[in-house]
């Protein structure tokens, strides 16, 4: 803390200590101030402005300093000033009082708070931000709660002073006006409980959880502008409970639940079921890797204690298993599967002509249309290919078109440096083409640390790639052969190449479905995804986005996850809602060695201002990664320093995105690094690198001083 919050520290202290050590408190009891009413009284009739300021003065040095005393003192605005103005002075001497509690709070504690718990703090923030004075007045409505905790704890989140001061005010002006009232018939009044009778609580309650039934009206109120234009349009009975565009991971997702739970569904799909995850990206990608994995383990048999070992391949046999892996998976994705499941799936393209109506193109001149509760668009994403002058008139492979390929290019160009140009820059090599990597960012994968972009590039070159990092793309063209002219520091480079494959982000699909006409989606912002809210929700409340299409993470995973929020609140919504929960998210890139990451990293940690520890294992040290000469690598966990909290988790190496799932089950249930020691691994495997990590960080934090003790206890016992 800085001497300003030392000095501040050091003055509560001192007036909170000599209130006890005083017993001034014997002042603010019920029965002196019933005993000295009358004195007061007199006194105030004399001399009010002096009266009214000290009384002021006094209320607010009790609440800015949380001391008991508070209920006494607004008992006797009642009986000394009437009930008017005793409600005048104790509701601004109370709230200003609870403001100079929230400063102290806010000014001594909320910076160390911030660095511990700055992750968790934010979502807490945010909500705050939204409904900070909703759940702030409720709190002061509602009596079980003691004020000044109140004061404490809302000085550490992000509400805005203004905020606090005037919900406070609101909130206390009911609690306040019952007790001024009861003081003015002090003399009544035996103890405390005959103002806080069960019955006046019960009424705090109910004024309590008015601003949620308000905040529930004002969501109404919202809805009912939204859907204004089309509510004649409303059926007064529905074909489905719950319509679902688009059969990738959010969309087989949300279909399956609905179904699960009985309702009736319709999953519609304009092209092939899976989505872009079976067809274009996970499925074939990891196909193409082990493909590539085992040719590089091929020509470098050395390692393995094999002096030697040809290797001979057709790149069309290669992409031809690419293809066989993905018929082999697509049973699981089928039309006939969801079918029998209970999803009635429409092979068709959808588009929503209002909130409530699909109208499903089928593709042979007809056309179906079904009305629905609820829509769940869960339409995908596609390759981002950039406005780069003549790169349309000579052409591109994107991730979606690279899977036709049956002639290894010879010379591969990838645009980008991200985790899909990345893992196919690096298949591409191992396979035999003459790579090169244009990023415009000074490195790759520049949203890890440095020491993983190092790592990865390292690796990448190690198999032949050519990485251009820090170069901008000008412009294509054709002359002998394909080029692309690059520029660096101000100089410019051209490359040729016989391919050019454009891995520079994914877009959501958005345009064709309606959107536009209903305002879900603005068409002069293309790039941006679908706007929804914690529950998924876009501006129609019955319409909800899954996927890639709702952002921010375009993980397959991450998809089916937001799927069951979106089912879930799409057919029970009216009883219960529930935030999606982006807390815990994992994510892995496939290049070898793998990189896999869960929470934060230290890049994102220093840029949030989160204080950690780091603990690292080398892989170098682990008996199976040395059994299988994969020893590059490293586990890393951040933690809160001094305890075993894992911020985050970041593995390079063999098996990296295995070995991630078991942190985050921990990260998903609270379970600390004393927990991941105490499992047993089995030996010898990968996963024990997880078990040594929590041994590092258990190292570095032995209790030093009792183990001093403990050894000259061991010492004793030997004589």
């Amino acid at each position: 803390m800085t001497r300003k919050q030392w000095v501040l520290v050091a003055a509560v202290l001192a007036a909170v200590l000599a209130f006890f050590v005083l017993d001034i408190g014997r002042y603010l009891s019920l029965d002196f101030i019933r005993s000295q009413q009358a004195g007061f009284v007199a006194l105030y009739a004399e001399k009010p402005a002096v009266v009214i300021a000290v009384f002021f003065a006094i209320y607010i040095a009790v609440t800015a300093l949380s001391l008991p005393g508070a209920t006494i003192l607004t008992l006797a605005a009642g009986a000394i000033f009437g009930l008017g103005v005793g409600t005048v002075i104790a509701s601004f001497a109370s709230s200003i009082g609870a403001l100079l509690a929230f400063w102290v709070a806010r000014s001594v504690l909320r910076e160390s708070v911030q660095k511990r718990f700055g992750s968790r703090l934010a979502e807490i923030d945010r909500g705050i931000e939204k409904d900070g004075a909703y759940y702030l007045v409720s709190l002061r409505l509602l009596p079980l709660f003691p004020f000044f905790v109140i004061n404490l704890v809302m000085g550490l989140t992000g509400i805005k002073a203004t905020t606090f001061y005037i919900a406070s005010q609101i909130g206390m002006f009911a609690g306040t006006v019952v007790y001024v009232n009861a003081g003015t018939q002090l003399a009544r009044i035996g103890s405390l409980r005959d103002i806080a009778s069960p019955s006046l609580i019960a009424s705090f309650v109910l004024l309590a959880v008015f601003p949620l039934i308000a905040g529930r009206l004002v969501d109404a109120l919202r809805a009912r502008k939204v859907y204004a234009q089309w509510a004649h349009l409303k059926p007064k009975r529905f074909d489905r409970n719950l319509v679902v565009i688009g059969a990738g991971a959010a969309g087989l997702v949300s279909s399956y639940i609905a179904a699960a739970v009985k309702a009736r569904v319709t999953l519609i799909e304009a092209h092939k079921m899976g989505g872009d995850c079976l067809n274009y990206g996970c499925v074939p990608s990891k196909a193409l890797i082990r493909t590539a994995t085992l040719v590089q383990q091929m020509k470098h048999s050395a390692r393995y204690g094999v002096a030697s070992a040809s290797v001979s391949f057709s790149f069309a046999d290669v992409m031809e298993r690419v293809a066989r892996v993905v018929h082999e998976v697509e049973p699981h994705d089928s039309v006939e599967r969801y079918t029998a499941l209970g999803v009635d799936v429409v092979q068709g393209h959808a588009r929503i002509v209002n909130p409530w109506t699909v109208e499903i193109d089928l593709g042979n001149g007809q056309q179906q249309t079904l009305t629905t509760r609820s829509i769940v668009v869960a339409t995908g994403a596609r390759p981002f290919v950039p406005d780069l002058p003549g790169l349309a008139e000579i052409g591109c492979l994107t991730s979606d078109t690279l899977w036709g390929l049956r002639e290894l290019p010879k010379r591969l160009l990838v645009l980008g440096g991200g985790p899909i140009g990345c893992e196919l820059a690096q298949c591409f090599a191992r396979l035999g083409s003459k790579v090169t990597l244009v990023e415009m960012a000074p490195r790759l994968l520049v949203r890890e640390d440095d020491e993983v972009s190092a790592l990865v590039a390292e690796a990448l070159r190690a198999d032949g790639v050519e990485l251009l990092t820090g170069h901008k793309a000008l412009r294509c063209g054709v002359a002998d052969s394909r080029f692309i002219v690059l520029e660096s520091g101000g100089q410019a480079k051209r490359v040729e190449f016989d391919q050019l494959l454009c891995a520079v982000g994914r877009v959501a699909r958005l345009s064709g479905f309606g959107l536009e006409e209903l305002g879900i989606h603005d068409p002069a912002t293309p790039a941006r995804p679908i706007e929804a809210d914690a529950w998924l929700q876009t501006r129609f409340p019955n319409i909800f986005a899954a996927g890639d299409v709702a952002g921010p993470y375009q993980f397959t995973h991450t998809a089916a996850h937001q799927a069951w929020y979106a089912s879930v609140n799409a057919l029970f919504g009216s009883f219960k809602r529930f935030k999606a929960d982006y807390s815990v998210i994992p994510a892995a890139t496939f290049v070898d060695p793998e990189l896999a990451r869960v929470g934060l990293n230290e890049r994102e940690a220093k840029q949030q201002g989160v204080v950690y520890e780091v603990t690292r294992f080398e892989l170098k040290e682990l008996d199976r990664a040395i059994a299988d000469s994969a020893t590059t690598g490293f586990v890393k966990v951040l933690t809160v320093p001094g305890r075993d909290r894992i911020l985050g988790v970041t593995i390079m190496g063999a098996h990296a995105a295995d070995l991630l799932a078991e942190y985050v089950l921990a990260m998903k249930h609270g379970l600390g690094l004393n927990k991941i020691l105490g499992t047993i691994h089995t030996y010898p495997t990968f996963s024990e690198a997880n078990k040594y990590a929590a041994g590092e960080w258990k190292r570095a934090h032995q209790p030093q001083r009792l183990l001093a003790w403990v050894a000259r206890y061991h010492a004793w016992r030997r004589h």
